[in-house]
């Protein structure tokens, strides 16, 4: 099951974008550890343009600008407008983030981003319009208060099922930010010296849950012996990496290794939702990100049911939902840093 944005959010006029709207036109890109996602957007946050492309995989920071830049351009060709003319365009993205500078760094997952990359100024240096970036979770948050499953919450927790785990909280209706770095989900411990994660510590939500833990998993496993279907199927698609696509189709077909896996990444993740539950006693929780989408309500059904054992209170539990703006919520979330005059 797979979750799509709100209608509404697709809906362009028939007679398209009039020339006096053109210039609220403004731009939002998530950058993800395997695609990146371009759209155009209006005033009333209606996407008029749209583009997807393939995260590089090697190379270095410049080839993922180089990427941003051509999903941009692809996007705007799609609104019929030319980058220079948008208010201005948003990124959300991986790694730690200085908002005010435009920098990003430690985005492990993205070729290049290990140190401090000037993103923003590169970025607009390409497209000559001004570029404010923002964490890829929270921005994906900010949309779905405004727009989404978390409209009409004063407290949630999202949390970001994909190549990592990333996280945000929201907290009388706001995000919170603590001192720059609230909400790294991925990043609590589920388990006292578990498994290595990506970030260099061990026992992390992430190194059972994030996807690319878990395809070093399946590969170590198919290593072994162990049959699975993983990566036949990955073949078949053309691809070199186990996306969000191929764990879905192997679910389907019952495989036995694709199905441990993910089901000790359900564990791990009912933990780490029901500790922060307890800690925060939070009114739902958004699951959105490659793999929460694709997998969709049912899976967030069981994680809520697995979660219940870890609640201090299991008789009011908050409901588990999915992002009900699908793949489109990081795009969505970064076009709203283009209206702010400080980006957050």
């Amino acid at each position: 099951m797979q979750t799509s944005a709100s209608p509404h959010l697709f809906s362009v006029p028939a007679d398209g974008v009039q020339p006096q709207e053109r210039s609220a036109l403004r731009g939002g890109i998530d950058l993800g550890g395997t695609k990146i996602q371009a759209l155009v957007v209006d005033a009333e946050h209606r996407i008029v343009g749209s583009a997807r492309r393939a995260t590089p995989t090697s190379g270095g920071a410049g080839d993922v600008v180089d990427a941003l830049a051509l999903a941009l351009h692809e996007a705007c060709r799609a609104a019929h407008i030319a980058p220079h003319e948008l208010a201005g365009v948003g990124v959300g993205t991986p790694g730690a983030v200085d908002t005010q500078r435009g920098v990003v760094s430690n985005a492990r997952n993205l070729p290049g981003f290990d140190g401090a990359v000037e993103l923003a100024a590169m970025l607009a240096e390409e497209i000559d319009v001004p570029v404010r970036v923002g964490n890829d979770v929270g921005v994906a948050l900010d949309a779905e208060t405004l727009l989404g499953a978390g409209a009409g919450h004063a407290s949630f927790l999202g949390v970001w099922w994909g190549t990592g785990v990333g996280g945000g909280v929201v907290l009388s209706g706001k995000r919170w930010h603590g001192r720059g770095a609230a909400g790294e989900i991925g990043h609590t411990i589920v388990k006292r010296g578990g498994a290595l994660c990506p970030c260099g510590r061990y026992g992390c939500l992430e190194a059972y849950a994030g996807r690319r833990a878990m395809e070093e998993r399946a590969r170590k496993q198919a290593g072994r012996g162990k049959r699975t279907v993983l990566f036949e199927l990955m073949e078949k698609k053309g691809l070199d990496r186990l996306t969000s696509g191929v764990w879905a189709k192997a679910l389907e077909k019952q495989d036995k290794l694709a199905t441990r896996i993910v089901d000790r990444a359900l564990d791990a993740l009912a933990a780490a939702l029901g500790s922060s539950v307890n800690l925060l006693d939070l009114e739902a929780i958004v699951i959105g990100g490659g793999l929460g989408t694709r997998l969709g309500q049912p899976y967030a059904d069981e994680i809520a049911s697995r979660m219940r054992k870890h609640l201090f209170r299991p008789d009011a539990p908050p409901p588990v939902r999915v992002s009900t703006l699908g793949d489109m919520a990081g795009a969505l979330g970064a076009s709203l840093l283009a209206t702010r005059p400080v980006a957050v």
